[in-house]
């Protein structure tokens, strides 16, 4: 009975019915609630559902009835890197490749863990090894391509994703993969083909981060330019003071960086078209407020420069340099905005805001117990 709803419950969550998936795994548990498989497929369904503090609660409680079932651990890893505890996961990959050496499950979530730690040879090792158990298996070459990717190899990312393509012409990850490399290597209308065509494929969700990759990518670089540029024209103002011709070169170089900043944006948001600017009203309401005010920001501080440039005044360059520090606040609170629409980023603030609650509590008890021993 317990295999017959397990198997029910995997062919209801394959199809995408999620829902049913978790009933049917939960009234089965009723009955066995100690069964370790049930309690690790209803933890994969709960972080399909992207309820993630859940799901690693019951594949906690599936390692602890199943300790040998090297899914459960591997489970248990999938949920941890979700909720940004990598070393956790890495540990917990170990284990699932311990107890199913020549499983490639095991071996692939080994491999995404410990590139959240960033030890990208090992995460690579443990990606080609998965894949050596699997050949051809379309998780184990994605987990190459990630692994590839963040690693920063963008040819063997790509050679991965199109390995993808070939097996499953339709995987919608493998068509996503190719189009944000190729948005890294600033190939802009055939990154927004690949996204549109990707959007078209589940309407109801789009994945508006990426659509709007060419305006954050833009402010990105447009940051770091403005920062580095203004600082050496300040540099050169103050030098001036001492050897006149450096005030010259100051106001070419404003004029210089501000053509750069403006044929960078050109050379990006251009070929985009209208659609990053229709997806941007559709991101978290606190990176679309820093996405705008920084785009305000970048276009006064360009227009700052060109003012220098033909005027002269330094306070125009001073104000251009001072609009940097806000760029860069605007990017961080961009990336909080980023957090708090995700569901693990959220869950670690908690788990990070209760562990500072429990040592408030323990520091404030432990004080008062001293300042008592010491009055008596």
């Amino acid at each position: 009975m317990t295999s017959d709803a397990y198997h029910r419950a995997h062919r209801l969550a394959e199809v995408g019915r999620l829902a049913d998936a978790e009933r049917t795994a939960r009234d089965a548990l009723a009955a066995t609630p100690a069964d370790g498989r049930l309690l690790t497929l209803l933890a994969s369904v709960l972080r399909l559902q992207r309820d993630y503090a859940a799901a690693l609660s019951t594949a906690g409680a599936a390692v602890a009835a199943a300790p040998s079932l090297a899914d459960a651990h591997a489970e248990r890893a999938e949920c941890l890197i979700l909720l940004i505890r990598s070393r956790d996961a890495v540990a917990a990959a170990e284990e699932a490749v311990r107890l199913a050496p020549h499983a490639p499950d095991g071996h692939l979530v080994l491999a995404r863990a410990l590139a959240a730690t960033r030890a990208y040879p090992r995460a690579q090792a443990a990606a080609a090894h998965g894949l050596a158990l699997a050949p051809g298996s379309v998780a184990a070459l994605l987990t190459v391509a990630d692994v590839e990717r963040d690693a920063g190899h963008r040819e063997a990312a790509t050679r991965a994703a199109r390995a993808v393509l070939a097996v499953d012409p339709g995987n919608a990850y493998g068509q996503w993969l190719i189009a944000m490399l190729d948005a890294e290597r600033l190939r802009v209308r055939r990154s927004m083909r690949g996204l549109r065509d990707v959007a078209g494929q589940n309407p109801a969700r789009p994945d508006v981060m990426s659509l709007t990759w060419p305006i954050r990518g833009v402010l990105s670089g447009l940051r770091r330019g403005l920062t580095a540029g203004a600082i050496v024209v300040c540099l050169l103002l103050v030098a001036g003071h001492w050897w006149p011709p450096a005030g010259i070169f100051a106001r070419v170089l404003s004029a210089v960086l501000a053509l750069v900043l403006a044929g960078f944006a050109a050379r990006v948001l251009v070929p985009a078209g209208g659609l990053p600017w229709r997806c941007l009203a559709l991101l978290p309401a606190l990176m679309r407020r820093a996405n705008v005010a920084a785009l305000i920001t970048v276009a006064a501080a360009t227009a700052l420069l060109v003012g220098h440039a033909v005027t002269g005044w330094w306070w125009l360059a001073a104000l251009a340099l001072a609009a940097a520090p806000a760029m860069w606040s605007f990017s961080l609170l961009e990336l909080v905005g980023a957090g708090l629409d995700d569901p693990g980023f959220r869950q670690a603030f908690r788990d990070l805001a209760g562990a500072f609650r429990d040592w408030w509590r323990t520091t404030k008890r432990d004080l008062r117990t001293a300042w008592h021993d010491d009055r008596n």
